[in-house]
């Protein structure tokens, strides 16, 4: 008996290694393929959404994406806890396939409930992209956690950077099939999503979760032992709010991704506007593509190094890390002024203090929560730093409408306030059956 339990640990670790090296690779992939999908939909969202329901609904437009993206976190990651990583993630691209061609129609008809309809499924996209770092990291080493994490999120800078210059040739193409002007993209993002949905449940076998579920079950974790393959059918949000108000690094965790959302959004998403005040129509989408590149560039590029740096030193000092940065952005963009250069080093800099929260608190959460909730949790995750980030978004325009750029900036920083205090406090950082 002794034999047996001990022979598949060790035949299971180079095994492990091989998944691991595929899924990676997988994932990386799909993440370029998918992020051209969303950012070539993002690009003309709100262009299409002005054209069709009037400028003052463009924004709500976009929003719906971001709910949407929040909201379908919930029954794809309980598709993850029951089945695996692999159907939830077809399942999220599928939707969001499903949402770029109700926006065609929606553009080919000039019907306002089916645009927004389509924009809500839309966010299916960005749920599978932000679900493919937590998979990622199902079968990392404790030690290369932080990294492969990133890795992924770094992937997704590709198809960011790709995907307005796929735009316009799909805007081209598609005006010369029929389809009406500005709809051109979202198909193409449709096929873009159908295509990561088909390579993902083609080629992401074995399911990553599945496995590191077997693996603990084998080794005899008793976190784990008794949830075996399937998660157990009261692993849905309530279960996994629960076990994160029992962990106090679970709740960092999810508060470093919340917070860090809602500060970046916020202040990025007034920044057009407060450079709109002070330059002529003529320059300022020029101005608003470098600026926002720089930013992007903070968000994306250098993942790669933070989460190294999350691994070297530690996840709670990446995320206090991040905390400075954004604050240091906040106090940057808020006394910039009208002067451009100054503005976009507060905009790169709020990038690189998202990338720090976001990767280390992603990091973080995965490996403080128990196998049999893990999908839940990072499901709750997301869902809290979508409405957080749709919330900033909304808010942002009134307080930049009744109070200036400078306030908001300022508004965003006492916001950081209640993470400071929680990452502060001294947290267990060991493997969740270990805690408490």
């Amino acid at each position: 008996m002794a034999t047996d339990l001990t022979a598949p640990r060790t035949v299971a670790r180079p095994d492990v290694t091989s998944i691991q090296r595929r899924t990676l690779r997988l994932l990386f992939t799909t993440q370029i393929i998918g992020g051209i999908g969303v950012t070539i939909g993002i690009a003309v969202g709100a262009l299409l959404a002005a054209r069709i329901a009037g400028t003052a609904m463009a924004g709500v437009a976009q929003s719906a994406g971001v709910v949407g993206a929040a909201l379908l976190a919930v029954p794809v990651t309980r598709i993850m806890a029951r089945h695996g990583r692999r159907p939830g993630l077809v399942v999220a691209y599928a939707v969001g396939a499903v949402g770029g061609v109700l926006v065609v129609l929606a553009a080919a008809t000039r019907w306002v409930p089916l645009l927004f309809l389509g924009m809500l499924l839309f966010g299916g996209g960005t749920a599978a992209n932000l679900q493919a770092r937590y998979t990622a990291v199902d079968l990392a080493e404790p030690a290369r956690r932080g990294r492969q994490l990133s890795l992924i999120v770094w992937a997704t800078t590709i198809g960011a950077v790709a995907a307005p210059n796929f735009a316009a040739l799909a805007d081209r193409i598609t005006t010369g099939w029929g389809l009406p002007p500005l709809a051109g993209p979202f198909a193409f993002s449709a096929v873009a999503f159908a295509l990561a949905a088909a390579v993902l449940l083609g080629l992401l076998r074995p399911d990553p979760l599945l496995t590191a579920r077997r693996l603990a079950a084998a080794a005899g974790t008793p976190a784990a032992a008794p949830v075996g393959v399937r998660a157990p059918r009261g692993a849905g949000m309530r279960a996994a709010w629960s076990v994160v108000r029992g962990r106090p690094a679970a709740r960092l965790g999810i508060a470093a991704v919340a917070v860090g959302h809602l500060v970046m959004v916020a202040v990025m998403a007034m920044t057009p506007v407060r450079l709109g005040e002070s330059h002529a129509d003529a320059d300022v989408l020029r101005l608003v593509g470098i600026v926002l590149s720089l930013h992007i560039a903070g968000m994306y590029a250098f993942s790669p190094l933070v989460g190294w740096l999350t691994d070297r030193l530690g996840r709670r000092a990446v995320i206090l890390g991040g905390v400075g940065l954004l604050l240091a952005a906040c106090a940057v963009a808020g006394t910039a002024g009208h002067h451009t250069p100054r503005l976009s080093v507060g905009l790169a800099l709020l990038g690189l203090g998202w990338s720090g929260t976001m990767v280390a608190g992603s990091t973080l959460l995965s490996e403080s929560v128990p196998a049999g909730v893990r999908p839940s949790v990072q499901g709750l995750s997301d869902l809290i730093m979508g409405l957080a980030g749709a919330g900033a978004a909304v808010s942002s325009g009134f307080v930049m409408q009744s109070a200036g750029y400078p306030v908001l900036t300022l508004l965003a920083a006492v916001a950081v306030v209640p993470l400071v205090a929680l990452a502060l406090r001294p947290v267990p950082t060991g493997a969740p059956d270990e805690e408490g």
